[in-house]
Order: C-alpha cells, then structure tokens, then sequence
C-alpha cells in the first residue's frame, strides 16, 4: 500500500506543470506565468536525481527525471510566449 501511495504522489508531482504547459501552448502566451517556479521544480528534481543516484533508488532517478524535463518544458514555454 506504501508503494502505491508513493507512485500515485510521484504521478501527480511529476506532472502538475502538464496542464500550465498545455494553457501556454493554446494560449501562445504566457504573461502571466512565473518562470522562477518551474526553474525552481527544476533545481529541486536535479537534486532528487542526485540524492536517488546517491541512494540508488531508480524510482526516484526516474519520476524526478521525468519531472525535470516537464519543467524545463514549461520554461522553455514561458520565455518563448512572453
């Protein structure tokens, strides 16, 4: 039962940019949105890599991997629709 509550929370942390991305993208337009949020999900999943590259926990290597590209994404967003 822990593991599945600890997917479901990766799931949802990993993606909760997703639908600021998709508002970006259909908008073509992103006044409003903070980049200094999605740099900061960013510096955090680089050092969730770091720490589940320490530990060698694939689990978080992986979720934090996919997290930081989705965050990036959002930034490479925010400042191209600004």
């Amino acid at each position: 039962m822990a593991d599945l509550i600890g997917y479901m929370a990766a799931c949802f942390t990993t993606f909760s940019l997703v639908p600021q991305i998709i508002r970006i993208w259909r908008l073509k337009e992103a006044r409003d949105v903070s980049v200094f949020m999605p740099l900061m999900v960013s510096i955090g999943s680089v050092l969730w890599v770091a720490y589940g590259i320490a530990i060698g926990s694939v689990p978080v290597i992986v979720a934090n991997t996919v997290a930081l590209a989705v965050a990036l994404t959002t930034v490479f967003f925010t400042v191209r629709y600004r």
